[in-house]
């Protein structure tokens, strides 16, 4: 049964039972639940007489991006969020894709309406919340569709099982366009507990400013990437005392990761799950945890309100120690994606009308009910915590004038990080620094090769396939893999 709720109500409900408490921290400014909320009127006020169906919002974080989401979502609107630093022509692909007639941007939130009504909440538990775009094959962006219902389950899922609450405070670090983000802003703010967003400089400053930040907001929860987990570890002296709950998600997590921080009374979690099932559907502590042969954890449970499986390619569930495909159904999976692209297939309806994610991602079930996750069935990856298709890095690359024909293969660092390899055949003309350039414009940071191979063609098996065992390795601070 889904939950009627939605997240605005939640929101709202926090704002009646405690409206002077801290919602939101900056440096050198801060809004109650109350505030917040009248900051959430006071710009819904400008559009409150639209009813659009999305609505992007294209901000730098803080307290006005914040009262902007939920203002978009007591409309009844569906948000779309991009970085203002993402690459114009992707960022333009996103709202042409979402049919998007209001970008919120840091002007539109200037000038709040200040006598705004307390207006009626017109989302509903069915509605869309978000659309969250991720790479996609086709060489363009996919929008995952999550509604309202999955959300609020989730917080709630959340907040059961890290117990956090009224007193506690998140660092919000995440970018906006992913789903960790989600799970910073709402599985916080529907708990009652408060955030604490840094500023640009101090996000993407040295790692001491980001801890003082930390111990100056008295911040109770770290919800991050395994990569700034391990450096964190690896200077585990910086982090602040008031940290209790080191929360890693979006790629693996290695027990190395960790052990420095393990022997200090806080409480690490491991998560698993997929943007197109809501944030996550599985947690597993291991702070006091044996990890795997190979240096990993396991995935653990699924959350409250989410059925996780492992299936073959038919669909049938698996023994337990079999591998097979991670399916997952319940309350996080989400509509699918907007305009069904190719990738749709990945959503099934089963005979007894219940909705299924194939998630791509191959493990198997221990004995004890924990879920084990292997390896992707595809070639995706996961680099800087972030879902990456090479297909679409190399679609991309294709489409420069100057390369007759390219490869993007992805390998792994020492620490098992993935980085993407571009191997190039020129044309005449060609430069690195206009490749470098081109790739910029249409892809974010994270997706952009690290290193680039000029070949004079690119090798072939006999049945004209890519031979990529022919291909030259660029090792980075590792061993070859």
């Amino acid at each position: 049964m889904k939950n009627t709720l939605t997240i605005y109500s939640c929101f709202k409900r926090q704002v009646l039972l405690q409206p002077e408490a801290i919602a939101v921290r900056e440096d050198g400014r801060s809004v109650t639940f109350a505030e917040l909320d009248r900051l959430v009127n006071g710009l819904m006020a400008k559009f409150a007489d639209c009813h659009y169906e999305f609505i992007g919002i294209v901000m730098s974080h803080g307290i006005n991006q914040i009262a902007a989401m939920l203002a978009v979502l007591k409309s009844g609107a569906a948000y779309v969020p991009a970085e203002p630093s993402l690459p114009a022509e992707r960022r333009d692909y996103m709202m042409r894709n979402a049919g998007i007639e209001l970008i919120i941007d840091d002007n539109f939130c200037r000038n709040p309406v200040m006598d705004a009504p307390d207006f009626p909440d017109r989302s509903t538990p069915e509605g869309l919340a978000y659309v969250l775009y991720t790479s996609g094959t086709t060489g363009r962006p996919k929008g995952v569709m999550i509604e309202n219902h999955s959300v609020v389950n989730y917080a709630h899922a959340f907040g059961k099982e890290m117990k956090i609450g009224p007193g506690d405070v998140m660092l919000q670090y995440s970018v906006c366009s992913f789903d960790i983000f989600v799970e910073e802003v709402f599985a916080t703010l529907l708990n009652g507990a408060a955030l604490a967003i840094p500023d640009s400089g101090i996000h993407d400053g040295p790692l001491p400013l980001l801890m003082d930040f930390c111990r100056r907001h008295e911040v109770t929860v770290l919800d991050a990437f395994p990569y700034l987990i391990a450096d964190v570890n690896a200077r585990a002296e910086l982090l602040s005392p008031s940290v209790k709950l080191i929360v890693s998600g979006g790629d693996v997590v290695r027990a190395n990761y960790i052990s420095n921080l393990k022997d200090r009374g806080l409480r690490i979690y491991n998560t698993y799950g997929p943007s197109e099932t809501t944030v996550c559907s599985n947690y597993y502590r291991i702070d006091n945890a044996t990890p795997l042969e190979d240096g990993t954890f396991p995935v653990g449970k699924p959350v409250e309100g989410v059925d996780v499986r492992i299936m073959d390619d038919d669909l049938n569930e698996m023994a337990d120690g079999s591998v097979g495909e991670i399916c997952i159904m319940g309350e996080g999976v989400g509509r699918g994606y907007l305009g069904n692209p190719p990738e749709g297939k990945n959503y099934v309806t089963m005979s007894d009308g219940k909705r299924l994610y194939r998630s791509g991602d191959m493990g198997y079930r221990l004995p004890d009910g924990n879920f084990v996750f292997i390896h992707r069935k595809d070639d995706q990856v996961m680099i800087l915590g972030r879902r990456v298709e090479p297909e679409e890095v190399e679609n991309v690359l294709n489409a420069f004038p100057e390369i007759d024909r390219g490869i993007v293969r992805a390998c792994k660092d020492e620490s098992g990080l993935h980085y993407l390899v571009a191997y190039i055949v020129p044309t005449p003309g060609f430069t690195l620094s206009e490749l470098r350039h081109w790739l910029a414009s249409q892809l974010t940071d994270f997706m952009l090769p690290e290193f680039y191979v000029a070949l004079h063609r690119i090798p072939l098996t006999d049945r004209g396939k890519v031979d990529f065992d022919s291909l030259p390795v660029v090792l980075k601070e590792g061993d070859y893999k």
